[in-house]
């Protein structure tokens, strides 16, 4: 497995918060929306956008990715690692993208808007990331001209984005919450704080391994930094929470007996299903968490990440097959696992 991509390093709280997401939306100020724009009239747009990142890129740390290019399973690899969205990796008539070479940052052209930038950074960080993608804003702006409105701020397609433009995200592990049938509420509790809690992926996504996205809400009539404090107290809020759960979870025999079984499962299935290995890695990840294995919390975030279907199948050409993908998987977990016993 990888160790040089961003989910490979250890973050703050990541017994709970997996990853910390800011994506900004800007527009060219003389094009339409990429909604009225043909295929070729959007790869125009890109070659605008992709030279003024060439000239910001002074440490060539970045890769230029014409997506017409890109297979599909590498397409649906990139939006399993969050690099891009699913949307853009389905659809990629007239679409690039920019990626460094660690993942941690990504700009995807011709998605809703001309420009998605977003910087990615393991566990609870959302000072750091906002600062690194408020100076990729801050070059990119001193060489082209964004759409943008005194009274509205930052114009995007969709309005919901008006104002800052900025939806700032953190990736949080909740089975103690979810199994203690609290997370409805929690939805509408934070709902009436300005954000929203979802899928691991965004809005309508499932939330297989108990993994949620909570975000702002609110882009309009708040400033950036008063949008990041609000998500980093909730999230706060809902660690200790989710802490707590976790520990009145463990005292219950069977429930800790089924964690056991997870771990006991993982370290030595020869076959394994992305659904299997999801449900599993759940429990596996809260025994962590208590210490009950010696497991390196980074290691369970790079599975999570690399062992997603189309990314397996990026790995060797058989695992394009489910029953190769199961097998393939089942043994980089085994692996990775007693690894850590050793």
């Amino acid at each position: 497995m990888n160790n040089n991509k961003w989910y490979a390093q250890v973050g703050e709280q990541n017994d709970i918060v997996v990853s910390t997401r800011i994506r900004l939306a800007r527009n060219l100020a003389q094009y339409p929306f990429p909604a009225y724009l043909t295929p070729s009239e959007q790869k125009q747009v890109n070659t605008v956008i992709i030279n003024a990142f060439k000239e910001i890129d002074t440490e060539k740390n970045l890769r230029f990715i014409d997506m017409e290019k890109v297979d599909q399973t590498a397409a649906v690899s990139m939006a399993e690692k969050r690099i891009t969205s699913p949307e853009f990796s389905l659809n990629r008539a007239g679409k690039s993208l920019i990626v460094t070479n660690d993942d941690s940052v990504s700009i995807m052209l011709g998605e809703e808007d001309h420009i998605r930038l977003q910087v990615m950074r393991a566990g609870l960080d959302l000072e750091t990331t906002f600062s690194i993608a408020s100076g990729i804003d801050d070059k990119l702006s001193e060489k082209l001209t964004f759409a943008f409105s005194e009274e509205l701020g930052y114009l995007t397609q969709c309005p919901t984005n008006l104002g800052t433009a900025m939806r700032a995200s953190v990736l949080l592990h909740l089975p103690a919450i979810r199994q203690r049938g609290m997370m409805n509420r929690l939805a509408s509790t934070v709902s009436k704080l300005g954000l929203t809690i979802r899928g691991a992926y965004g809005e309508g996504s499932d939330t297989k391994g108990d993994f949620y996205q909570l975000s702002n809400q609110v882009t309009l009539g708040i400033s950036e930094e008063n949008a990041i404090q609000n998500l980093k107290s909730i999230t706060l809020q809902i660690i200790n929470q989710e802490r707590a759960a976790r520990r009145e979870l463990m005292e219950n025999e069977r429930f800790e007996d089924n964690v056991w079984r997870a771990y006991g499962i993982l370290t030595n299935a020869r076959i394994l299903n992305s659904s299997e290995f999801m449900s599993l890695v759940s429990l596996v990840m809260i025994g962590a968490s208590q210490e009950l294995f010696p497991i390196e919390k980074n290691l369970i975030n790079k599975l999570l990440f690399e062992t997603q279907p189309a990314t397996l199948a990026t790995i060797e050409q058989n695992a394009r097959y489910a029953a190769e993908r199961d097998r393939l998987r089942a043994r980089i977990v085994r692996s990775t696992l007693k690894k850590c016993a050793e």
